[in-house]
């Protein structure tokens, strides 16, 4: 009889079935490693840490979520130190275990009807707009419609609904802003490391590979710090930037006010050293957006004036000629500039050629993946230089105004939502997300940076934030954090 019972029993309990499809995961990244030509040894070394990592996120899918963001920082550094292995996939693989976590996760059940919204409603339109130009009637690789669509779509489409579920509490936004702030001002220090100790071996080696074209200019060093280049790097430095000088600017202690200074001077540094010219419409981008949701008319005409002034002594003045940075980032408000000639010509050529298809070329028919996969097309050979032009190119002047019009609203309504807000703490620090997310959207007219980590995912998450902040918002006093007198 005993026996029996033992034969009977269910080898696993209805409360650990979570462990099948962790363990498959386990199983299936064990067979990447091994099928990308890795030693038994190392297979055997990483496997329990793997095999430990997984259960963490069944057991706390929010782990999973926390981890993607730091690795989106960390994922172009490694690449270039360790050879023979896509680190890039390991994105793809740390959402898509995440999603498994949630589906699977044996705790309080996930409210999924907060997938109900308008944010996560205009990413699957997006999705589906860009799995549609598949069909594109110019054919394009579909390998190269794959790798394109990831940065393109899938992340937005897949980060955000889980931003939803896993950073819902009032804490996620310090949590947020605080990994984003240390890791970013690591990065400017390890740049500066680059700028006055020089790269590693394996840097140079990537250098040597092609990139010292754009990165090594009259001899003097573009700093990429652990980012994927120059130009990630200096705008990802005055996202950062000046969501640290939007929060020292608000209601905090003195010392919390002295260290967001502090790092935001810094990144502004970073992204001086980085010579991204394009960086700088980050800061205006980002510094009239908060100038605006301050809603205070003295705060907007002297930061509008200072503004000005240091624009204006960008354009119309030599002082800092003797400075390389200075001299590069001039040259960012310089009609004649010859790179934004060229730029310009690039843009005419491909007016002509997209006059005849509104729904442009296909997704991955210009770029990276567009020389690699789609060499025999004439648009494979025209650099974009721009996230904008990229867009209007891939999907066609139909779909940039679709996309263009959701940038909008999406900015349009956290802009709303911080106008309403009456909590002056929860306000400023949305007002720092939403003037960094701005920032970025504007400098993607001049680089591909929305669609590149770190920046993008700093960007969807700082809009589900924003989405989700009125939950949490109270009237409150503003309160002198030093003297705990109310104002």
């Amino acid at each position: 009889m005993e026996q029996n019972l033992f034969y009977n029993r269910p080898l696993l309990k209805a409360s650990d079935r979570w462990l099948i499809p962790g363990l498959l995961v386990a199983v299936f990244f064990g067979w990447l490693i091994a099928k990308k030509g890795f030693s038994i040894g190392f297979l055997l070394a990483t496997m329990p840490f793997a095999i430990s990592f997984v259960t963490l996120v069944f057991l706390k899918p929010r782990t999973g979520y926390i981890s993607f963001i730091i690795y989106c920082f960390a994922v172009a550094g490694l690449g270039k130190h360790i050879e023979g292995i896509q680190f890039g996939v390991g994105q793809d693989g740390l959402l898509i275990l995440t999603w498994l976590g949630v589906i699977f996760y044996r705790g309080k059940q996930f409210k999924f009807r907060h997938f109900n919204n308008d944010l996560v409603w205009l990413a699957v339109v997006w999705l589906i707009i860009t799995i549609l130009e598949i069909a594109n009637p110019d054919k394009p690789s579909l390998a190269g419609w794959f790798f394109e669509m990831r940065s393109a779509t899938l992340y937005w489409v897949l980060s955000i609904p889980l931003g939803f579920l896993l950073l819902n509490k009032k804490s996620d936004i310090d949590l947020f802003l605080h990994i984003t702030i240390i890791i970013s001002v690591l990065g400017a220090l390890y740049g500066m490391k680059q700028l006055y100790f020089g790269v590693d071996q394996m840097e140079n080696l990537w250098l040597e590979a092609g990139a010292k074209k754009t990165h090594i200019l009259f001899g003097k060093l573009r700093v990429f710090s652990f980012y994927s280049e120059a130009a990630q790097f200096g705008a990802s430095q005055a996202h950062i930037s000046i969501l640290c000088i939007i929060l020292a600017a608000g209601p905090q202690s003195k010392i919390k006010r002295l260290l967001y200074l502090a790092a935001g001077l810094l990144l502004f540094y970073g992204m001086l050293i980085s010579g991204t010219r394009g960086a700088l419409f980050a800061l205006v981008g980002g510094g009239f957006t908060f100038l605006v949701l301050s809603k205070k008319v003295k705060i907007l005409i002297v930061g509008g004036a200072i503004g000005l002034a240091f624009l204006g002594v960008l354009k119309y003045t030599s002082i800092g000629s003797g400075n390389a940075e200075i001299v590069r980032l001039r040259s960012s408000l310089d009609p004649n500039d010859p790179s934004l000639v060229v730029r310009l010509e690039n843009q005419k050529i491909l007016r002509d050629y997209l006059s005849t298809r509104p729904f442009g070329s296909g997704v991955g028919v210009l770029g990276t993946w567009g020389l690699k996969y789609n060499a025999d097309k004439f648009i494979s050979t025209i650099p974009p230089d721009s996230l904008y032009v990229k867009i209007w190119a891939m999907y066609g002047i139909v779909g940039f105004i679709i996309w263009f019009s959701i940038m909008l609203y999406t900015t349009g309504k956290c802009a709303g939502i911080i106008w309403n807000t009456k909590d002056p703490v929860l306000r400023n620090k949305l007002c720092a997300l939403c003037g960094g997310a701005t920032g970025i959207l504007l400098c993607s007219y001049g680089n591909e940076v929305l669609n590149q980590m770190p920046s993008s995912i700093i960007v969807y998450v700082s809009w589900v934030l924003i989405w989700l902040s009125p939950r949490w918002d109270t009237r409150l006093p503003i309160v002198n954090p030093d003297t705990s007198k109310s104002t």
